[in-house]
């Protein structure tokens, strides 16, 4: 996937370098990296490129990824809140 193609599919997906990035699991400078060709994404990550290309199709997709997007991030502050009472 070229640069172009990759921030193409990030905005037809609706998500910001942020949000794309948190739903990769990686840093938003990742995602700018790979959207400029100073970084590339591997070949797992590429694989999740054509899951998304085909979920971008469908009706609502925005919708259903920004849901899990706010789950993730739900999820996560559990997580730390827990780790850090666990270590009082």
């Amino acid at each position: 996937m070229t640069q172009a193609e990759l921030k193409a599919l990030r905005e037809q997906l609706g998500l910001s370098q942020s949000q794309f990035a948190q739903l990769m699991g990686v840093h938003p400078m990742t995602v700018s990296k790979w959207e400029r060709g100073a970084a590339f994404p591997s070949p797992y990550q590429e694989g999740f490129f054509s899951q998304f290309q085909l979920a971008a199709k469908k009706p609502n997709v925005q919708d259903d990824l920004k849901n899990i997007l706010i789950v993730a991030g739900v999820i996560a502050a559990m997580y730390f809140l827990l780790q850090a009472a666990s270590k009082k």
